[in-house]
């Protein structure tokens, strides 16, 4: 962790071959609002304030009555001797990180008297990249190249439909139309994939869960460079951490979690009656799986030692 905290704060992290920025200033491209039924309308944003040398992935789309907050990470492409991802070398690769899309398709258009038209557009990616989001334009024309930035494909990892937003049955039952949020098909601590902020959409309800037209970025740098070190973690906390004034009289008081353990913290089993005491490590508490129900923590059995755990130290 040698490199971790020199690239702390600096607005940018780089996943390797690429470097991307966070987004969060856009402007409004157009808002499509149902005719009838209680359906919430959505709005498409396309991001502005983007570095220079950085290029959009994809615009963003979001529910018109909530307030705006997301994101979209924009890209650039990082010479491979600057690099300190451990990315394989005999990678296909002499190809650069993103590159222009060849032209795009058209997936949905609605047309309204009271509404501006608006037309989303996948963009076709030349051989070996893959399309990172979708485009939105108030005009029939196909959008410019330049608009956004196929990134290529050993450098993404899949991703699936998450969240619906948007259901054209709103408008028409003949003209389904859906959005969705995305996010990576493996999330976790351990895994590499990087949601981006675009959108998906499809005229299919079940579609499958792992979209084939479209991805998200892989982290393939190993070297921390936009963690915190220790020194600025201790800053941090100093600068924003809260402090807790207890009144004299206050019954429950807060304890370190070494400090629950060692003092009577029982771990139970699904099937068993009786606790086993947690080491002060945790060492012999469950590792790996998920929150499945099958293991909890609780106070010590008897009643003067949970009157003692519950007050704290």
């Amino acid at each position: 962790l040698s490199f971790t905290g020199k690239g702390f704060a600096t607005g940018k992290i780089c996943l390797g071959e690429i470097e991307v920025v966070k987004i969060t200033k856009f402007d409004k491209i157009w808002s499509c609002t149902p005719s009838r039924g209680k359906a919430e309308g959505v709005t498409f944003y396309k991001p502005v304030g983007i570095p220079d040398g950085f290029f959009s992935l994809g615009h963003y789309c979001q529910l018109s009555n909530k307030q705006l907050r997301g994101y979209i990470l924009v890209a650039k492409g990082v010479p491979k001797d600057t690099t300190s991802a451990d990315h394989s070398q005999d990678s296909e690769l002499d190809s650069p990180a993103l590159e222009k899309p060849l032209n795009y398709s058209l997936v949905w258009s609605k047309d309204s008297r009271n509404d501006e038209c608006g037309y989303i557009w996948l963009p076709n990616p030349p051989k070996g990249y893959k399309p990172m989001g979708f485009v939105v334009t108030t005009e029939p024309d196909e959008p410019d190249p330049e608009e956004v930035r196929c990134v290529r494909a050993d450098l993404t990892e899949s991703c699936e439909a998450d969240e619906i937003i948007f259901d054209s049955n709103s408008f028409s039952s003949r003209d389904e139309f859906y959005i969705w949020n995305t996010r990576p098909c493996s999330r976790g601590m351990l895994c590499k994939g990087v949601p981006i902020g675009t959108f998906f959409c499809s005229r299919d309800k079940s579609s499958e869960d792992e979209l084939s037209d479209m991805a998200c970025l892989k982290n393939l740098d190993s070297s921390l460079l936009a963690m915190p070190n220790l020194d600025q973690i201790h800053a941090l906390i100093k600068h924003y951490g809260p402090t807790l004034y207890f009144h004299p009289d206050e019954a429950y008081l807060p304890s370190s979690v070494s400090w629950f353990f060692k003092n009577g913290a029982l771990l139970y089993e699904q099937g068993r009656d009786t606790g086993l005491a947690v080491d002060s490590k945790g060492s012999n508490l469950p590792g790996g799986g998920w929150n499945d129900g099958e293991f909890w923590l609780d106070l010590p059995d008897d009643d003067d030692g949970r009157d003692y755990v519950r007050s704290g130290n």
